[in-house]
């Protein structure tokens, strides 16, 4: 039987059709009004028999008085921006602003100087490293307004932890968040993050309802889904203070796959509101959302299974991705329902020993164990003592047929049942564990490659693929690593999220010369990846690393790169939005 700790909790995913009392916070001035039920434009029907009624997207003037301490030029605040996680070279500016309303970002946008909006500057590509002038910092538009009917507005400063805590006061959550929590909404919105639950949950995209957004020249516009969707022409308009602008879409056909963080968003029909998500800050500036939430997931549980090999693995989770999409398809009360399942391979746990991660999380696997998986189940409400019981009966003829005994069931079919350790719904402290070991294998990366870096050549960086494909071909990308790495020489490491197709593969650098291998490798693995129909960009976007900007041009060609800086030129003519972000500027 698995290793099982903990408390049994209540579960409660479904959508909230009332809306729940307010949160204790002010609205955000100038944001879009949320939608109530039958307002044109809210939920329009797509297909044959649709009539979407495209206008031009009108633009207003900037709302509040501009902030007497706006600007902060002292050395102290410079030096605290001039970094993001990717510790991209390079970082200088003029000044940093905090702006708390849409005419402190207009005042910002005024002076004529390139700006690079930033949130928790938790960027993974070099994208929230700013190259000269100003630093708009979003930390004070940290407004939460109060749930209506399954949707809330947020500034673009609040950080997910705050939000997912707010929430949770009224017993709610916003499903897509990535992994770390100290990043921001505006953040995430901007590269279009997703996290471990996107099987199930999709990316920040499908939960974005409404943006308002501060454009270059400081109009702003506030955009709900289904208002202004594109036409025959291929173009979007905006009519505003500021004069007209006409923005052509581009015409790539973009990777179908669950994720990807790949320049703009491209598509027949798209909704203007996708068109500022994933554009990584270069179109214009967030300052608010509105985000779709539901009613928390109280029955959470997981699963550390450690499995004898890479097939294996592979048939399990494909078994659990077939059965939990039965489960939302009849709404089976007894279904399997899996939101994610992450995958951490032999080097990754030969990392996770070699640091006491193991012996720090109390958790351990057998030495026979190729690769360990974390699933994410969701269970309905039971008891501690009803969970123990269907576990202990769960191979039993006269076992009852619930959700938990499905699971046990077909970890015991593919011989991992024993071995797994459980954390049942309600057992916080032994989940943190869980979720815990999967998080010390990025930071044990991390931390041999920053000590590369320190001891053997400062050159050295951090070297990584953020790649997705359908997962039936999830098995073909993860040999087409493992034989590139070999080829090469590399050491690495490879985790992620299984259940949707990407994974991370990590070289660990012994010298400069890996670094260099790695970088052509990477290339070489984004070819492969787009003939296998994936996307070279799955979830941390493009940045200013040249690497990824390379991947992207890969991807869309000359002409398709053309094209993008085509919409950036509509909106921002003069190129003071994080230049350099995407395409060389």
């Amino acid at each position: 039987m698995p290793a099982i700790r903990g408390t049994v909790g209540k579960v409660g995913h479904e959508w909230r059709t009332a809306p729940p009392p307010p949160l204790a916070t002010a609205d955000l001035v100038g944001e879009p009004s949320l939608p109530t039920a039958g307002r044109p434009g809210q939920r329009q029907p797509r297909g044959a028999d649709a009539t979407l009624r495209v206008v031009p997207i009108v633009a207003r003037a900037p709302r509040g008085a501009v902030s007497p301490d706006l600007f902060d030029r002292s050395p102290e605040a410079i030096a605290a921006h001039l970094e993001d996680a990717a510790h991209y070279p390079g970082g200088h500016a003029e000044a940093v602003a905090r702006p708390r309303t849409e005419a402190d970002i207009a005042e910002v946008l005024a002076q004529g100087r390139p700006v690079l909006a930033v949130g928790a500057q938790s960027s993974l590509t070099g994208g929230a490293t700013p190259d000269g002038a100003i630093v708009l910092s979003t930390a004070r538009l940290a407004e939460i307004g109060p749930p209506v009917d399954g949707l809330v507005r947020v500034g673009a400063g609040v950080v997910l932890a705050t939000l997912q805590d707010a929430l949770a006061r009224q017993g709610l959550e916003f499903p897509p968040v990535p992994t770390y929590m100290g990043a921001t909404v505006g953040g995430i919105i901007a590269t279009n993050a997703a996290g471990a639950a996107t099987f199930k949950y999709g990316t920040t995209r499908d939960w974005v309802r409404g943006l308002t957004v501060v454009l270059p020249g400081g109009d702003v516009v506030d955009l709900m889904r289904g208002e202004h969707v594109l036409d025959h022409t291929g173009t979007f308009v905006v009519d505003g203070p500021a004069g007209h602008r006409v923005v052509p879409i581009p015409t790539y056909t973009m990777p179908d796959v669950v994720k990807r963080s790949a320049g703009y968003h491209a598509a027949p029909g798209m909704d203007a509101v996708d068109l500022f998500i994933g554009a990584e800050g270069t179109l214009g500036v967030i300052t608010s959302a509105i985000l779709r939430v539901q009613s928390v997931r109280a029955g959470l549980c997981y699963a550390l299974v450690p499995v004898a090999d890479e097939p294996e693995a592979l048939a399990l989770v494909g078994e659990l991705r077939e059965a939990s999409r039965e489960t939302w398809r009849t709404t089976d009360p007894a279904g399997i329902d899996v939101a994610a399942v992450e995958h951490m391979d032999a080097r990754s746990l030969e990392i996770l020993r070699e640091d006491g991660a193991d012996r720090k999380y109390e958790v351990s696997w057998p030495d026979s164990a190729g690769l360990l998986l974390l699933i994410q189940l969701e269970l309905p409400s039971l008891t501690q003592e009803e969970a123990y019981d269907q576990i202990s009966r769960a191979l039993d003829e006269d076992a009852p047929d619930t959700p938990l005994v499905r699971f046990c069931k077909v970890l015991a079919a593919h011989g991992v049942l024993d071995d797994t350790e459980l954390a049942l719904p309600g057992d916080r402290k032994r989940a943190d564990q869980l979720l815990g070991v999967r998080e010390a294998v990025p930071a044990g990366v991390n931390a041999r490659v920053g000590r590369a870096k320190r001891d053997v050549d400062a050159r050295i960086a951090k070297t990584a693929a953020d790649m997705v494909v359908p997962f039936e071909q999830f098995a073909e990308m993860m040999t087409i690593y493992r034989d590139g790495f070999a080829r090469a020489g590399l050491d690495s490491a490879t985790w992620g999220h299984a259940s949707d197709g990407n994974v991370h593969p990590n070289v660990l650098p012994r010298s400069y010369e890996d670094v260099e291998k790695g970088k052509a490798l990477i290339l070489e693995f984004g070819r492969e990846v787009a003939r296998l129909g994936g996307c070279p960009l799955a979830e941390h976007g493009v940045g200013r690393h040249p690497v990824k900007q390379a991947l992207l041009r890969q991807l869309y060609g000359d002409e398709g790169i053309a094209q993008m800086r085509a919409v950036k030129r509509a909106l921002d003519p003069q190129g003071l939005l994080a230049p350099g972000v995407l395409f060389p500027a």
